[in-house]
C-alpha cells in the first residue's frame, strides 16, 4: 500500500498552469476533463499533434507556427512536430527586458551577483557582436568549459540566437573528458574559466588549455572568464595559431538592438554527451523547437512555474538539468546558479540559499536529500521557506526515506515532484503534476503527450512488476541525430534494438497502482553515483596508463540508496596493490576524469569474465555482486570467473 504524503488543496489547483491550461484546451475542443490527470493525459496521447500545437499558442512562443501539426513517418524518430515552423531558441530566452531580476549567481565562496533582464539583454548584444565579428555563422559549433556562472548562461544565448550550435562541459571534467567530447564536434570558438573552486580548494584551469588546443586544432578563439568574485589572475596563456580574449574585452563591445533570424524548428540547437559507457561519448544532438516545447510543458504544467517565480536546480553545465534550468527564463521567471560544492561548510546551504533568494522551485539531487537525511536527521523546518511551492528530485530515485524525510523535516505544504528523464531527450518522460497526490517513494505519473510504459523483455507492457522503461509514441524532444552517426545506425542501436520502433530508454522501472513509476536505476551498466551518470571508458583510460595493472573491470554496486564505483584489477606480474598504488590510482582518475568518477573500492581479483569475442561483461560482474540471477553465462567463454564475485568480505562495508 503506497502512503500518501501530500495533495493540493483545491485553491492550488485552481489557480495553477495545469488547470489555465486544462480550460485552454476545454473551450478550443469542447471537451471536459474534470480536474482528471488521467484523462487529460490520455488526450494528449490520442491527440499529441493537437497537445503539442494547442500548448505551442497557450504558452506563447515567438516564433511563425506552421498550420501543419506533424508530418508522420512510419519510422518512430522520423516524425516531425510542426514543421515549417520556426523561431530563435535566444529570442524565447530573452522574454522580458526590465530592471526585474532574471539570474543569481553565488559562488561557495559567498560571492554573489545579480544580473536584470535588460543587462541580460544587453550583455548577450555585445557577444553576439563579438561573434559576428569573429565571423560565426549558422551552424558553427561553440563550446565552453565552464562553470554555472551567468557568463555561461549568455554566452549559451548568444551562441543560439545566431543559430550557433552550442555544446559545454563543466570544469570538473578532466582535459582528456573534455579533449574526448569537443575533438568530435570541431569546435571555432572556447569559452573558458581560468579557474574553479569545489570545497574550499581552488583548481587552475589554464594549464590545460594547451593540451586541449594542441588536440582540437579547429580552434580558432578563445575567450577567458576571470571566476567571479576573485582578483584576475596573472597567467597569461601564450598561444600559437589560436587568438586569445577576455570576457573583460567582450564586454567593452559596443551593444545594439538584436535581430533575430528565425531559424527550423529542426534546427540543431546543442550538442550533450552520452556517458561513454561503450567508448567516445555519442553527440547527441538536440533541435530547436523540440527542446523549447518540452521544456516549457515541463515547467508550466508539471512544475507550475509561473511569471516572476525564482527557480534553482543544483546542476552544473556538464549536466542536461543545466539546459533545462536555463530554459526557464522563457516562462518569465528567474534562474539561480549555484556553483561549487553543496555541502562546503554547511550541510544545509542550498535550504539556506532557498529561504534567502525567496526560490520558489529548488531542484536537488536524490543524492543530497539522503545526504540531508544523514547529516541533519532532525532538522525540524529549520528555514521557514515561505516562497518555496515546489521540490524536485532528479538524477537517481530518490528512496521513500527521502520522501519522508522532507515532509518531516524540510517543509509540510510543499509539493514534491521527483523526476526522471535523461541526457538522451534533455527533458523528462515521468515527473509531478499538481493534480494528483504525492505517495513515497513515487514519481507521480508520466508526462504530458508522452506514451510511457514499462515492457518485459518480450515487448508486452507491464504494471506492478520490474521491466524497460520505454516510449511508444513520437515526441518533440526526440534527438534529432547523433554528430558523425553515418545513416543513424548508432541511434537506431541507442534506442531501437530492444523493441521495434519504440523507444527503449534504458531504465528498470515499475508502474504501481497509483499509476506513480518507481525507477530502480539504470537497466545497463551506465555507473550513476550521486545520481549523475558516468561512463566506464573514462576510467578504463586511466588505469590502463598503470604499468602495474594487467586488466580492469568497472561496475556500478547499489550501496546505502546510491551507487558506488567498484574497481576490479588483476595486477601483472612483481606487483602488489599497496597504499601507495591505491592512492595514485584515484589521484589519476580524479585529475584526469573528475572527482565522481573515482571508484569507492578498488579490489585485485585473478580473472575478469568476457564473451566469446573477448568483450569484458560488466553486467554480469554487477549482477553477480548483487546476488541476481545471470541469465545468459552460455555467452561467456570463462563463466567460472564469476564465482570470485559472489559474496566478496571487501563489498560488506
Amino acid at each position: 500500500m503506497s502512503l500518501k504524503l501530500w495533495e493540493a488543496s483545491k485553491k492550488i489547483k485552481k489557480k495553477s498552469e495545469l488547470y489555465a491550461f486544462e480550460k485552454f484546451v476545454s473551450k478550443k475542443f469542447k471537451k471536459n476533463f474534470y480536474n482528471n490527470y488521467i484523462k487529460i493525459h490520455d488526450w494528449s496521447i490520442k491527440r499529441s499533434d493537437d497537445f503539442w500545437d494547442t500548448f505551442w499558442d497557450f504558452s506563447k512562443i515567438k516564433g511563425l507556427k506552421s498550420s501543419i501539426k506533424i508530418k508522420k513517418s512510419k519510422i518512430f524518430y522520423k516524425n516531425i512536430f510542426l514543421p515549417k515552423s520556426k523561431l530563435n531558441f535566444g529570442e524565447n530566452l530573452l522574454s522580458k527586458n526590465n530592471n526585474e531580476k532574471a539570474a543569481t549567481f553565488i559562488s561557495e565562496n559567498g560571492f554573489k551577483e545579480i544580473r536584470t533582464w535588460k543587462k541580460l539583454n544587453e550583455n548577450v548584444s555585445k557577444i553576439i557582436n563579438f561573434l559576428k565579428n569573429n565571423k560565426i555563422k549558422k551552424r558553427d559549433r561553440i563550446v565552453a568549459y565552464m562553470p554555472n556562472t551567468i557568463e555561461t548562461v549568455e554566452a549559451f544565448i548568444s551562441s543560439v540566437s545566431l543559430g550557433a550550435i552550442w555544446s559545454s562541459c563543466s570544469p570538473d571534467f578532466g582535459a582528456n573528458g573534455v579533449i574526448e567530447r569537443f575533438s568530435q564536434i570541431n569546435p571555432k570558438i572556447l569559452f573558458v574559466t581560468d579557474e574553479y573552486f569545489y570545497n574550499g580548494k581552488r583548481i587552475d584551469i589554464l594549464d590545460r588549455i594547451p593540451e586541449i588546443l594542441k588536440k582540437i586544432p579547429s580552434i580558432q578563439n578563445i575567450v577567458i572568464l576571470n571566476y567571479p568574485g576573485q582578483i584576475k589572475s596573472k597567467k597569461k596563456l601564450k598561444l600559437k595559431k589560436v587568438k586569445v580574449q577576455y570576457w573583460t574585452d567582450i564586454m567593452k563591445i559596443k551593444s545594439s538592438n538584436i535581430n533575430f533570424s528565425k531559424f527550423d524548428f529542426e534546427h540543431e540547437l546543442a550538442i550533450l554527451y552520452s556517458s561513454g559507457t561503450t567508448g567516445r561519448p555519442k553527440c547527441i544532438c538536440h533541435r530547436n523547437g523540440g527542446v523549447l516545447l518540452q521544456h516549457k510543458k515541463e515547467h508550466q504544467l508539471h512544475c507550475n512555474i509561473k511569471e516572476n517565480d525564482n527557480v534553482f536546480y543544483f546542476t552544473t553545465c556538464g549536466w542536461m538539468m543545466w539546459n533545462w534550468l536555463i530554459t526557464v527564463l522563457a516562462s518569465k521567471a528567474s534562474i539561480v546558479l549555484f556553483d561549487g560544492s553543496p555541502m562546503y561548510k554547511q550541510e544545509d546551504i542550498l535550504l539556506k540559499i532557498a529561504d534567502k533568494e525567496k526560490i520558489t522551485l529548488l531542484g536537488v539531487s536524490a543524492k543530497y536529500i539522503d545526504a540531508l537525511r544523514k547529516f541533519k536527521p532532525n532538522l525540524n523546518y529549520k528555514y521557514k521557506l515561505s516562497k518555496l511551492k515546489t521540490i524536485c528530485s532528479t538524477g537517481s530515485p530518490l528512496s521513500k526515506d527521502g520522501f519522508e524525510y522532507v515532509y518531516r523535516n524540510i517543509k509540510k505544504d510543499i509539493h514534491l515532484a521527483s523526476i526522471s528523464g535523461g541526457t538522451d531527450i534533455v527533458s523528462c518522460f515521468v515527473l509531478g503534476n499538481l493534480y494528483q497526490p504525492v505517495y513515497s517513494g513515487e514519481i507521480q505519473n508520466k508526462g504530458l503527450a508522452l506514451d510511457v510504459k514499462v515492457f518485459n523483455d518480450k515487448g508486452k507492457s507491464l504494471k506492478n512488476s520490474k521491466g524497460e522503461l520505454v516510449c511508444t509514441n513520437p515526441f518533440p524532444s526526440m534527438p534529432l541525430k547523433f554528430w558523425n552517426d553515418k545513416y543513424d545506425a548508432k541511434f537506431q542501436n541507442a534506442y531501437f534494438n530492444k523493441y521495434k520502433n519504440v523507444w527503449h530508454h534504458g531504465d528498470y522501472a515499475e508502474v504501481k497502482k497509483t499509476s506513480g513509476f518507481i525507477i530502480y536505476g539504470r537497466s545497463d551498466t551506465t555507473l550513476n553515483p550521486g545520481g549523475v551518470r558516468l561512463g566506464t571508458s573514462e576510467i578504463y583510460s586511466e588505469v590502463e596508463k598503470f604499468i602495474e595493472i594487467k586488466e580492469a573491470i568497472v561496475v556500478g554496486q547499489s550501496w546505502d540508496n546510491d551507487i558506488r564505483i567498484v574497481l576490479f584489477i588483476i595486477m601483472n606480474k612483481n606487483y602488489v596493490l599497496n597504499d601507495n598504488l591505491l592512492n595514485k590510482i584515484k589521484q589519476q582518475i580524479k585529475k584526469n576524469a573528475s572527482p565522481r568518477h573515482v571508484p569507492g573500492k578498488i579490489i585485485v581479483v585473478r580473472d575478469i569474465p568476457r564473451t566469446k569475442s573477448g568483450k569484458i561483461v560488466e553486467l554480469a560482474v554487477k549482477n553477480t555482486i548483487e546476488g541476481n540471477e545471470i541469465k545468459n553465462r552460455e555467452a561467456l567463454v570463462n563463466a567460472e570467473a564469476l564465482d570470485e564475485y559472489k559474496d566478496l568480505k571487501e563489498l560488506k562495508y
